[in-house]
């Protein structure tokens, strides 16, 4: 059964962990985590969300090439158009 903790929102939005999850999970201060906000449900997960991961790889990739993620979405939008014409 999925354990819970009560903290409190300090100045500035200012979350403290409690030590036993900051231990189990090592945790240490400015270690990113990724709030996912479920309705108004806060998911607060120790790890980076896999899209942001992704999309930061992508955007490396594009820029290494001398490309950018906004010239590639253009591209991708032109073609797009050109399958609608065609329909």
């Amino acid at each position: 059964m999925p354990e819970s903790a009560t903290v409190k929102m300090g100045q500035r939005g200012v979350v403290t962990l409690p030590k036993d999850l900051r231990d189990q999970y090592h945790l240490e201060a400015g270690d990113d985590l990724t709030l996912l906000d479920l309705g108004g449900a806060f998911v607060l997960s120790p790890r980076r969300s896999e899209v942001d991961a992704l999309a930061e790889s992508l955007s490396c990739t594009l820029a290494n090439k001398g490309e950018s993620l906004q010239g590639m979405l253009k591209v991708v939008r032109e073609e797009r158009e050109k399958y609608g014409r065609k329909g």
